[in-house]
Order: C-alpha cells, then sequence, then structure tokens
C-alpha cells in the first residue's frame, strides 16, 4: 500500500502501541483533535485517555513529564507540535535524560519527536532545525529520516531504544512523500547511513528534506556533465555513521555536504573534520558546504526561498567541485 511519510510515522506509533503496553503519548491537542497535523488521529479512539493525554502548552512540562514515565518503567513518546518549542524542555533533555545512564546507569527510553524544517511559510518560530544542539549532547540520539521507509522504521527503532531519542520529521514531507512498506515488522537500525544513488565522481552527503534536491541536481549532473554523483542519507544524525562518510570519500575523493541546518555549527562541520582526519590523502578538492545562511528562517515566500538550499545551489557547487 502506498503510504505518506506523515502516515508511516503514525503506523508506526500505532503498531509499537499495540506491541507494547508500556508505549503512551503525550502532548498538545493530539487526543480528541489527532495532532496539529494530524499524526495521531484515531488514536485516542483505539487506546485510551491513559495513552494518548492531551497536555497544556507547557513544552517543559511534556517532557518532564516523560522523563518520570519513562524512570518508572513506561516508554512515553512527546510530541512537540512544532520542534521549535523544544527549547522549552532544552535543560531536562540535555542535562538529566542524557546523562542519566553515566551518571547511575539507568537509561530514560523516551522519544522527543516533532515536525522540523521550511520551506511551508512557518516563519522564524515554525520552521527551525535544532539538531546541533542536541547531538553536541553525549548520551542523546539524533534521528532525521528522509523517506516514509525510514520514518517509520526509525519511529520504531526509537520507541524500543532504552536511551532518549529526538526524532526530527520534516514538515515538508508529511504529505509529499509517497512510497510502498513492507507488510511485515521492520526497525531501521540508528546510526547507519544509506546510499541512496551510487556515483564513482563525486559525493553529496545530506539527511532529511534536502535529500530530494540533492538526488534532482544528481540527476542533472549526470545528464548534463556526464559526471555520476553518489548521494548519501545520513538518517542518524547522533550516531554518526563515520564509516560511510569515510568510505564515500576515499570512493570519490570529491565530498560535500548539504543541509537545511544554518551554516555555523552545522554538522557539515563536523563532517568535513571525519574527512580531513580520516580520508585527507584520499582527496581532490576541498569539502564544499551547501547550508542555510546564518539568519532566521524568514516569512516572506521569496525570501524563504531565497534561505534555503535547493537544486540549483547543490547542482551549481557540484559543478565547481569537479573543476577541482
Amino acid at each position: 500500500m502506498t503510504t505518506t511519510y506523515l502516515e508511516a510515522i503514525r503506523r508506526g506509533i500505532w503498531e509499537e502501541m499495540e506491541r507494547d503496553d508500556s508505549v503512551f503519548i503525550l502532548g498538545e491537542d493530539i487526543g480528541a483533535y489527532g495532532g496539529a497535523f494530524k499524526v495521531t488521529e484515531g488514536m485516542l479512539d483505539r487506546f485510551g485517555a491513559m495513552r494518548v493525554i492531551d497536555t497544556p502548552i507547557a513544552e517543559g512540562a511534556i517532557v518532564g513529564a516523560a522523563i518520570g514515565a519513562a524512570l518508572m518503567g513506561m516508554r512515553p513518546i512527546a510530541e512537540m507540535q512544532f520542534i521549535d518549542f523544544i527549547s522549552c524542555g532544552f535543560d531536562m533533555l540535555t542535562n538529566f535524560a542524557a546523562k542519566n545512564r553515566y551518571r547511575w546507569g539507568a537509561g530514560v527510553p523516551m522519544v522527543v519527536r516533532g515536525p522540523c524544517g521550511g520551506g511551508v511559510r512557518g516563519g522564524p518560530f515554525h520552521s527551525q532545525n535544532p539538531e546541533m544542539y542536541f547531538v553536541h549532547t553525549p548520551g542523546l540520539k539524533v534521528v532525521a529520516p528522509a523517506t516514509a521507509h525510514d520514518a517509520k522504521g526509525l519511529i520504531k527503532a526509537a520507541i524500543r531504544d532504552d536511551d532518549p531519542v529526538i526524532y526530527l520529521e520534516h514538515k515538508y514531507l508529511y504529505r509529499r512523500i509517497k512510497e510502498d512498506l513492507p507488510e511485515e515488522d521492520y526497525v531501521v537500525p540508528i546510526g547507519k547511513a544509506a546510499v541512496r544513488r551510487e556515483g564513482s565522481d563525486l559525493s553529496i552527503i545530506t539527511y532529511g528534506a534536502m535529500l530530494y534536491p540533492c538526488l534532482e541536481a544528481a540527476e542533472t549532473l549526470a545528464r548534463d556533465h556526464g559526471a555520476q554523483a553518489q548521494v548519501i542519507d545520513l538518517r542518524s544524525l547522533l550516531p554518526l555513521d563515520r564509516e560511510a562518510i569515510v568510505t564515500t570519500a576515499c570512493k570519490t575523493g570529491k565530498v560535500m555536504v548539504v543541509h537545511e541546518d544554518t551554516r555555523t555549527g552545522g554538522i557539515a562541520g563536523e563532517i568535513a573534520a571525519i574527512v580531513n582526519e580520516e580520508a585527507f590523502d584520499h582527496l581532490d578538492g576541498p569539502v564544499l558546504r551547501v547550508t542555510s545562511p546564518d539568519t532566521p528562517v524568514p516569512y516572506a515566500a521569496p525570501l524563504e526561498d531565497f534561505f534555503l538550499p535547493n537544486k540549483d545551489k547543490v547542482l551549481e557547487a557540484a559543478v565547481n567541485l569537479l573543476r577541482y
């Protein structure tokens, strides 16, 4: 059955709630309303108010309640109506949940999930990509699926994980991405990248919604310039699949990293460091970055279009890299 990215997340949560009575969800408007984007539609009727809990508009309380429940043996899924407001629970996530296993050996099996990213004219408060705040925090796991298959497989893996997972779902993909999913139960392993396109002339490393302009650019590059780009979808940002990064760098000798997050402190810098440390002798040029600029996400449509990476920007960078 053809399934959207949004429905894949919904099915993954539903199946895990059917499988494990300790799994429950909490967040704003997730009950009778079914969530702002309808990810939790129908769950209140199926699982009841004890496992589908509507909360006040208080992200700090949502995260805090989830941590407490996790320590008592439950597996909570905390929804941020927009992932931007995860900042309200930042202290509890980074200073408590992430460090709990290190401090005294008790994991905090919880998922914090929510819609991230731009392209939908949400402006500076509803379009952010906050992944690197959490990638910098040992003890957390951070995932960012790009396909419907991975959206389902990673939410199931995150729910089953014994440590806190930040699950970033790009709202631009919710109803635009569709594919046939396996009928059988499956998970996508956290920490493992995927090769989305084979190539030997240069490597494009990306994740989330940026996978699609990268694939489009790669096809144009092959058609118009005769060069084959290998496209790597990271899927997980923490842990990062260093082996996949180094392998593709050694294979092609030319590496570029594309992400929607802003430039300074983005994961492209970390990937460039990994490549320089472990594959420098294989490089035929610098590691290029295609990212959003260091500004808040604009609200005006023309400004947001200028702000976001796109196929043309990726293609221009790829052509420049091939000249080395």
